[in-house]
């Protein structure tokens, strides 16, 4: 479980595909600090398994399924990715409960300059979009934000200097591709309410131990 504040920047060193997965090796020095093989770490909103370290850099493995739902299926070296550690037991919840299960990729449709923030417009499927709603959080590259407005299948996220600077949202630009895992409390009231009611049956009664 992760909260969407990241921690650092990182920087691929090196991506290999092997057998329909890719080994990347990412240069990082903050996250690294207390890291042991095995654990989980986001890597641009991903939950992926650390297979190793060092004091300045960590190795993935990023298996198919999650090529298939990310943005890593097109990772190589020289790129930038936002870095976080697991959430730890003890500490503060200073974004939303990001789990690092991404749902979907979404595709920038428009970046402007409002005060001294910058707003992000963000494409998604329809599927994905139906569990978004105004004012609640999503995550975009593993950064948690908070949906400023929906249109259609699309949500807009102000995001302010702080974030620009320390994540890679700061160089977004049109048609950029980004990592959406929406809002996993969101997901399961939606789910709660598309479900069938099951009504009084005699099946029922009989389940519950009263026939």
């Amino acid at each position: 479980m992760f909260t969407g504040i990241v921690e650092e920047v990182g920087r691929v060193a090196s991506a290999g595909r092997s057998s329909g997965s890719v080994v990347l090796t990412v240069e990082a020095s903050v996250v690294t600090e207390g890291t042991r093989i095995g654990d989980s770490i986001s890597v641009s909103g991903a939950c992926l398994t650390v297979t190793g370290v060092t004091p300045k850099s960590l190795t993935f493995t990023a298996v198919a399924e999650t090529l298939r739902r990310t943005t890593l299926a097109d990772v190589r070296p020289g790129m930038l990715v936002n870095l976080e550690r697991a959430m730890a037991a003890n500490g503060r919840l200073g974004g939303h409960f990001v789990q690092g299960h991404v749902d979907g990729i979404g595709a920038v449709l428009g970046v402007r300059t409002e005060g001294n923030s910058r707003v992000v417009t963000v494409a998604v499927d329809d599927e994905l979009s139906s569990f978004l709603v105004e004012k609640g959080s999503v995550a975009v590259d593993g950064v948690s934000l908070t949906i400023a407005s929906l249109r259609g299948s699309a949500f807009s996220v102000a995001v302010i200097p702080h974030t620009l600077e320390n994540t890679t949202l700061g160089s977004l630009g049109l048609g950029d591709l980004v990592n959406v895992e929406t809002d996993i409390i969101g997901r399961y009231v939606a789910k709660f309410l598309r479900a069938e009611p099951e009504g009084l049956s005699e099946e029922l009664l009989r389940r519950a131990g009263f026939a």
